[in-house]
């Protein structure tokens, strides 16, 4: 059975229209509540939010659905979805809530759902989920009804756990960091946290009004934060996104260094001093082949799994291993985390900024990335992926980069678009191949 409203993050849309109302809120506080209405003992949900306008009106929305099967709520406030996940285990909560659309604009929402261990939720839990919700659900008796209460410390209790991701023998002092916090969750946190380790800290990105945030800031929008590192003199910039859990990279040079390099760095670092889990790290497919290859020459395996922290974590949990990530920033280290966070990430990297010496922009260099070259092809309908002419044209691609390179070819599961993905060591094969399977896909869906 396929789910409806669930995607590989929890429910997301744009608010007040589809799926992301106030009512479908309530309902599926109802209907987590209900699920997780097991034992005889006094039930609890922590509810954390980003700084979108309307986290208003969805976290009062859940807060009436899970009050009114009986749970009682947690309201934590601003807090990074790494830090819902823990404070649910250390509240002893049956379920953890994240109302966030990580690193979409404010127009739109979501909720991420977390299990009484920290991690998000099953497939089957989701399946439960999305099945009461067309179900009139039993409500608690009017003498059971759940309390809310907003705890004034969650953030201090996060902070002490992230600096304590850190050997107690590190401190930041002498480094400037410039950190973006993308006017969204960690905004208050984050650059607490670097202050408190004796950092110089450049913030940015910290003035959220509900409708800024990831706007032309953040993970995906470094410009703000390249200019500020090399205007300032900062030593290094960190980027992160609405809700926290991504972390990409600005050097002292203003050159922007993705999670693939972020993956390599702590890897190796973390192998080098013993502690790295699996013989190896865990990536998705479009993770460039020159990680692959760093790990293989240090005798470490890159694990890949399909696009989605969700698959990255999965792989990472079955296989035992603790790092684990994405290109596009979401960095998993299992022994700090339950979810990406993307400032426990920046923390390794500036530990091993402070050990080694060394400048970023050559600490940050791990390896030499292949040429990857990436397009998107829209279509109006059909399965032109299922058409013979453009099978040739892609096992022509494949047999071009046949030991040289990789190719990635899939749909998107939100948009119809086809994602066109190749690398090797030939920049041009690699475009000639993307621009022929593109060129056959458009042909074959008009």
């Amino acid at each position: 059975m396929s789910k409806q409203f669930f995607g590989t993050d929890g429910i997301r849309g744009r608010t007040n229209a589809g799926v992301m109302t106030a009512a479908m809120a309530m309902k599926v506080g109802q209907a987590a509540g209900t699920r997780f209405l097991r034992g005889d003992h006094r039930h609890r949900v922590v509810i954390g939010k980003d700084t979108r306008l309307s986290g208003y009106m969805l976290e009062n929305a859940m807060v009436a659905g899970f009050t009114s099967v009986g749970m009682d709520v947690v309201l934590l406030g601003p807090m990074p979805t790494p830090a819902v996940a823990l404070l649910t285990q250390e509240l002893r909560a049956d379920v953890g809530v994240m109302i966030s659309a990580s690193h979409n604009p404010y127009e739109d929402n979501g909720i991420k759902l977390f299990g009484p261990d920290g991690f998000k939720l099953s497939d089957a839990d989701e399946l439960a989920i999305e099945a009461m919700l067309s179900q009139e659900l039993a409500l608690a008796p009017s003498e059971e009804i759940g309390r809310a209460r907003r705890i004034e410390d969650a953030r201090g209790r996060y902070i002490h756990a992230v600096k304590g991701s850190l050997a107690k023998a590190i401190r930041l002092d002498g480094l400037k960091i410039a950190i973006d916090c993308a006017n969204g969750a960690a905004y208050q946190v984050a650059p607490s946290a670097f202050w408190e380790l004796g950092a110089e800290v450049v913030a940015l990105g910290v003035n959220p009004n509900g409708k800024n945030i990831n706007a032309n800031c953040g993970s995906t929008h470094v410009g703000a934060l390249q200019d500020s590192v090399v205007s300032s003199g900062a030593d290094i910039g960190i980027a992160l996104d609405g809700d926290a859990d991504r972390l990409i990279v600005v050097d002292e040079k203003g050159q922007v260094v993705d999670g693939d390099q972020i993956m390599a760095l702590i890897g190796s670092e973390w192998a080098s001093q013993g502690r790295l889990c699996g013989g190896g790290v865990v990536a998705t497919i479009m993770s460039n082949l020159g990680l692959e290859r760093f790990l293989q020459g240090r005798g470490l395996e890159l694990v890949r799994t399909a696009v989605g922290d969700r698959h990255v974590l999965e792989a990472m949990r079955k296989g035992g291993y603790n790092v684990g990530g994405e290109q596009s920033g979401h960095m998993i280290l299992l022994d700090h985390a339950t979810t990406g966070d993307g400032t426990v990430a920046a923390l390794q990297v500036l530990a091993a900024l402070v050990s080694s010496g060394k400048r970023a922009s050559e600490l940050l260099h791990v390896f030499d990335p292949v040429p990857q070259l990436l397009r998107n092809v829209r279509f109006a309908g059909g399965r032109p992926l299922e058409a013979q002419s453009v099978k040739a044209v892609i096992a022509d691609a494949e047999a071009s980069l046949n030991g040289k390179g990789r190719l990635v070819i899939r749909p998107s599961g939100t948009e119809p678009v086809i994602r066109v993905m190749a690398e090797g060591d030939d920049a041009g094969e690699v475009e000639a191949a993307v621009a022929a399977i593109c060129d056959a896909v458009e042909k074959a869906a008009a």
